[in-house]
């Protein structure tokens, strides 16, 4: 009797196990919203991404921090920066990653792409990331040549495997490199679950040939300028977003020769606007790249979600609001695994717009940069000071298609929406580092008046 108890019980935990998605969550560096043609774009093509959008969910109110370390943190924490941001590259080591989560509930867990959040050789398994492949790790990823800096990250790369330093000088890719680590990683972890974290090299600058462009060279040790000295980012840039789709496509080929493809929760995004010298015809309209802005230009980034098992009505478009601190909850009510202990609970989990049951309560997506912050829904944002002075409102009719107010022109149901957003500007101005320990906190807030009072001098 005992020996059929047994059987029973492990074989109703292999069925629990079996239930439980595998989590593959990509992030493109520098992809704002309009570079993809499922998004509108008339001279990008991202077929793969396409495909998965038709089969899955696409939101067109996703939104990211301005720029990559801050956006890294937000997801990967899921919290607001106010409460936890350090500084630019840093990724403060007494954060709690959705990694640890889903480490801690059984899964198999993996990053590949760029790093950039501390250069300890430890960091990415001290986050919860059992194996990394990963660019910007221990060093700054260029190397010195002939009186020139070149910036590896692309041809011949300068990489890091679980904090190992490898330099690649046989024309390799280091796109190429990372998405076939991602691929070994599903193929050797298929019996699951994994989670693998993909923030892509692509589609930053500099904007250089990828193996697939016409002016591919093999020899080359990459630009010797910071948007990259071959003269021509446009066409590049459009080249480097095909090859990101074309990444996309071979994990999905991979998850489907593995055998896991209907249960895994595959999420892709882009972790800011696109870089300023890229202009997007997108709909009949030319966007000009906004990386770096508190703007539509600057945090509107795309979100595609494809889950063969858990989606329900696939090829839906949702207008939801979404934000990255909402990433960590979805993956751990979809997987099972517990929130962080005193987590904030700043995000709002996307599984019953996935699922297409019940209703998700999502008021307002925060962004606080650089001493700035927006408050916004669908159709307003408030930008303003983090004090809250200089506070103005803008609308929009669509994307990329904002009105700046004035005071002047308000309706009395925008006064009202303007004193609800500053409300929640100050409610959340006061959790300003509440989120990190007392020595940390101290020497940030040293760090930040120091800077002020540079910043007065000018």
């Amino acid at each position: 009797m005992l020996r059929y108890t047994v059987a029973l019980l492990l074989l109703i935990t292999a069925n629990a196990h079996a239930e439980r998605p595998n989590i593959v969550l990509i992030m493109a560096d520098d992809m704002g919203y309009e570079a993809l043609s499922v998004n509108g774009s008339e001279s990008c093509k991202s077929p793969n991404l396409d495909k998965l959008a038709a089969g899955g969910v696409r939101f067109t109110n996703c939104f990211a921090q301005p720029l990559c370390t801050p956006s890294r943190a937000k997801l990967m924490t899921g919290q607001y920066n106010v409460r936890n941001y350090v500084r630019f590259g840093l990724l403060d080591r007494g954060q709690t990653t959705f990694a640890h989560q889903l480490k801690e509930a059984g899964y198999s867990t993996c990053i590949a792409g760029k790093w950039q959040l501390g250069k300890q050789k430890d960091s990415p398994q001290h986050f919860g990331f059992e194996e990394s492949c990963l660019w910007q790790h221990t060093r700054s990823g260029r190397s010195k040549a002939n009186g020139k800096t070149y910036d590896r990250r692309f041809v011949n790369p300068h990489l890091e495997f679980n904090g190992v330093e490898k330099d690649f000088t046989n024309g390799e890719y280091a796109p190429q490199i990372c998405t076939d680590f991602v691929c070994k990683f599903i193929e050797e972890n298929k019996e699951g679950p994994f989670c693998v974290y993909y923030p892509m090299i692509l589609t930053h600058c500099p904007f250089d040939p990828t193996p697939d462009s016409s002016d591919w060279d093999p020899k080359r040790l990459g630009s010797t300028t910071y948007k990259g000295d071959l003269n021509d980012p446009q066409r590049h840039f459009r080249d480097m977003v095909a090859w990101a789709d074309k990444a996309v496509g071979q994990i999905v080929a991979q998850l489907e020769e593995s055998g896991v493809r209907d249960n895994t929760l595959l999420i892709f995004t882009g972790d800011n606007g696109t870089d300023k010298p890229i202009v997007t015809p997108w709909n009949g309209r030319k966007v000009v790249g906004g990386k770096g802005t508190m703007t539509d230009e600057g945090t509107r980034v795309p979100l595609i979600v494809s889950w063969p098992n858990g989606l329900r009505n696939p090829g839906r478009i949702e207008d939801d609001l979404v934000e990255f601190v909402d990433m960590l909850p979805t993956v751990c009510e979809a997987t099972g695994a517990k929130l962080p202990e005193g987590h904030p609970e700043d995000g709002v989990s996307l599984l019953p717009v996935l699922k297409d049951e019940g209703t998700r309560e999502k008021e307002f997506v925060y962004i606080w940069y650089r001493g700035q912050v927006i408050v916004r829904n669908k159709q307003y944002s408030l930008l303003a000071k983090k004090d809250g002075s200089n506070a103005r409102l803008t609308r929009y009719k669509g994307q990329f298609d904002g009105e700046k107010l004035t005071n002047t022109n308000l309706t009395p149901e925008e006064r009202s929406i303007k004193k609800h957003f500053q409300a929640t500007l100050a409610r959340l101005a006061e959790t300003r580092l509440t989120g990190v320990s007392e020595e940390i906190r101290a020497g940030v807030i040293k760090a930040e008046q120091k800077q002020a009072k540079k910043d007065a001098k000018k």
